[in-house]
């Protein structure tokens, strides 16, 4: 026994972790938990301080918990062997372990919830990593954080006898505990909810890390302060500085006459906007007009953003860290304030308004382009449509420039086959949208129809963005000159996964072809296009989507594996994505024949890292506000049946997604009928009584049995098995609820993000 104790003869902590980590060296297959070791190493040190020393010895990785709630000498831990070093982001997993994602390396590290050292999700970190024996992908734990994603979070405040804690939900159910001083508590309550700013990451002696309360959001529950606190937790701020509002607001309301002087001024050429019925912020519209030698000149007009806010001003600062509007469920966290946003650039009908244009021209004909312009101009929007209003003059062939809206169609449709023709895959999922009542309760869940007008909007874009990117990459070409510039590309996929999802498929009957990058494409397609008519493939979709590399922006042009495009980048929505600012910037800087700018390569970098990390936030929180909205809705729900399609298979349960309203739950295999087997692929469950097969794509009756929004959980039983894939007949018994609305897949997906 060490000698360095204290008056009491208990062991200093120091000593106390160092002796039960030699105890469990020494016997490296034994497994103990406090009580025993206090009773093995025979000290007066209490179990909460033996407890203490395990944690501290398990977030270093020298000792491992087993899940029987003990502990046990890590054998596996290769770090003291390991020097091998690597910097890279946080990609945090549900269950509170985490990928390290690196720049241009395929072998993300793994690295376990207890090597974390309190790095967060989108964090930079500075990892150690190895490669266990029998393995091929790396592993390894955080040594240093280099730079943190988030540093507000909302929790909950606990006020203790003697000191007060801020307690935040963590991934994995793993709480973290913010110290902050009773004096400091600036009026808020215990166990109300409150924003607090972590002021210092190195734990004390109690576990916790120090911080600031910040704000007051009141009494936990409400829908408000839910939405509120996936905004801040995933590092959007909620409001704007007064420096920058007030900045916002002492912008001119009128163009000066100087200002259209110098634009081309493209008023009197007939323009609308489609937009969603809910839009407030109009950023882009289309022209139309035919030619006097017979072409028909389509112009793409996108808000001109960048006259509005400057480098260097308070506004840009503000768009440059947040990069991207976030859409939750019920509400918008807006990149610009509203007076940029809602008025100034928004394209409002009957209204001048600055643009930024791309302008084609179409041979009547043949609709092949011949000829396009970029620049700065100044447009006036003759009808605001929503896009149900547009499909209307389409489908009636009656209504407000109708015989535009035709002509619009028909080249729209002519860039998609030719899109599709050069590989572009047709990636959709569903979008789920809620009906709310004044208060923000959902009152009906369903899937956005994705109609003609949708497509048609998307399709001038992708030309836009196409072409922008594709004029600079000619003037590199041509210069021979490399022109730093913003690019969003989409890596080809990572082919382990794709021979992965080939096995899955095959297994249920779909062969695909893995010969090339352009064949998979192809396959992607062939198995996507039969997922309206298949529920088996349409269990496929996501895993499909899973093979593929995320989109990202950066300044090395891959090109965009997913649209089948060389060259792409993000020219179009300015209003609500700070990449799209710098884009009009760079265009413009390099749009006069002779000019040549060339922005620092570096530092253009670095920015488009920031803004693939802000993006990554901001689909988590939009994830997150709709899985609590899809929660919420069930609450009155628990008792009810309800039909629904196997999605999923996993070690503890069953998931589910309902027909009727698409909200998913799991059954665990307790609330089965009977006692299953996973297989081995985790393809299909069989019943050890009654040998029968379940497989993802059954249709199946459940029971919703708990609703937990904490967790944002949905738990039911199973009520019986409806229908097996491959069968025509339904099971007897009753029919489906809600069989008068269909199953709601038909024509209803939603484009990948691009």
């Amino acid at each position: 026994m060490p000698k360095n104790k204290t008056k009491s003869g208990k062991l200093k902590a120091r000593d106390l972790e160092r002796v039960v980590y030699q105890e469990f060296k020494t016997n490296a297959r034994k497994q103990l938990n406090p009580k025993q070791l206090q009773r093995k190493l025979k000290v007066k040190n209490s179990r909460d301080s033996i407890q203490a020393a395990l944690d501290k010895l398990v977030s270093t990785g020298k000792v491992k918990k087993t899940e029987d709630h003990r502990y046990q000498f890590n054998g596996s831990d290769n770090s003291k062997r390991s020097s091998t070093y690597a910097e890279g982001r946080v990609d945090m997993t549900r269950s509170g372990s985490a990928y390290i994602i690196m720049d241009g390396d395929a072998n993300d590290i793994f690295v376990s919830q207890n090597r974390l050292k309190n790095a967060q999700d989108g964090d930079k970190v500075k990892v150690r990593y190895w490669t266990p024996g029998g393995r091929r992908k790396p592993e390894g734990e955080v040594v240093e954080v280099l730079e943190r994603s988030v540093t507000h979070f909302v929790g909950t405040l606990k006020i203790h006898e003697k000191y007060a804690e801020v307690v935040v939900d963590g991934p994995g159910g793993k709480n973290i505990s913010v110290a902050v001083h009773r004096s400091e508590l600036i009026g808020a309550k215990s166990e109300e909810k409150v924003v607090v700013q972590i002021v210092d990451w190195e734990e004390n002696r109690f576990g916790q890390i120090s911080g600031k309360i910040t704000a007051v959001l009141g009494e936990p529950g409400t829908s408000n302060i839910e939405m509120q606190a996936i905004l801040i937790n995933n590092g959007f701020q909620i409001t704007f500085p007064d420096a920058v509002l007030a900045e916002s607001e002492a912008l001119p309301g009128e163009i000066s006459p100087q200002e259209i002087n110098i634009r081309r001024d493209m008023r009197e050429v007939t323009t609308f906007t489609i937009d969603p019925l809910t839009a407030k912020d109009f950023d882009d519209a289309l022209s139309i007009q035919t030619l006097e030698d017979g072409q028909i000149e389509v112009g793409i007009h996108i808000a001109d953003v960048s006259h509005y806010v400057r480098p260097g001003s308070a506004l840009d600062e503000e768009a440059a860290d947040r990069t991207t509007s976030v859409y939750l469920v019920d509400r918008v966290c807006p990149m610009l304030p509203e007076r940029i946003s809602n008025e100034l650039c928004s394209l409002r009908p009957n209204e001048d308004k600055l643009t930024f244009s791309a302008v084609f021209k179409f041979n009547a004909q043949t609709l092949k382009m011949t000829d396009r312009w970029f620049g700065r101009t100044v447009t006036h929007s003759d009808r605001r449509f929503t896009y149900e209003e547009a499909q209307e003059v389409l489908d009636t062939g009656e209504g407000d420039f109708v015989s535009e809206l035709q002509q619009l169609d028909i080249i729209s449709k002519k860039l998609r086959k030719q899109r599709f023709k050069e590989g572009s895959i047709d990636f959709n999922t569903n979008e789920v949208r809620f009906k709310l009542d004044d208060e923000g309760k959902p009152l009906e869940v369903y899937i956005k129809d994705r109609i003609d007008t949708n497509m048609l909007i998307e399709d001038f874009m992708l030309l836009a963005n196409r072409e922008v990117a594709s004029f600079i990459k000619r003037k590199e070409e041509r210069l021979k000159q490399n022109i730093p510039f913003v690019y969003r590309v989409h890596d080809e996929p990572d082919m382990d996964k794709v021979a992965e999802l080939a096995n899955f498929a095959a297994a249920l009957g779909y062969e695909m072809d893995l010969s090339s990058p352009q064949s998979v494409s192809k396959s992607y397609n062939k198995l996507l296009a039969k997922a309206d008519e298949d529920p088996m493939v349409k269990m496929l979709s996501p895993i499909a989507i899973r093979t593929m590399s995320k989109a990202v922006y950066t300044t090395e042009n891959i090109g965009h594996y997913g649209l089948g495009f060389d060259d792409y980048t993000h020219f179009t929505s300015p209003i609500r994505r700070y990449a799209d600012v710098l884009v009009h910037r760079l265009l413009e800087k390099n749009l006069e024949k002779g000019s040549l700018y060339k922005a620092n390569a570096a530092k253009l970098e670095e920015t488009c890292k920031h803004i693939s990390s802000q993006e990554r936030k901001a689909v988590t929180a939009e994830r997150e506000s709709i899985k609590y909205k899809q929660t919420e809705f069930m609450l009155e729900q628990v008792g009810e049946e309800f039909d629904g399609v196997i999605n999923g298979l996993a070690d503890f349960g069953v998931f589910i997604e309902l027909i009727e309203n698409f909200v998913e739950g799991m059954i665990p295999f307790d609330k089965m009928d009977e006692p299953y087997d996973l297989s081995a692929g985790k393809l299909s469950i069989v019943g050890k009584k009654s040998g029968k097969k379940l497989k993802m794509g059954d249709v199946v009756r459940v029971k919703i049995e708990d609703v937990d929004m904490e967790r944002r959980r949905i738990d039911m039983s199973l009520v019986k098995v409806l229908q097996v894939h491959g069968s025509d007949a339904k099971a007897d018994g009753d029919k489906k609820k809600g069989k008068d609305k269909g199953d709601g897949r038909t024509g209803r997906r939603r484009k990948m993000r691009n």
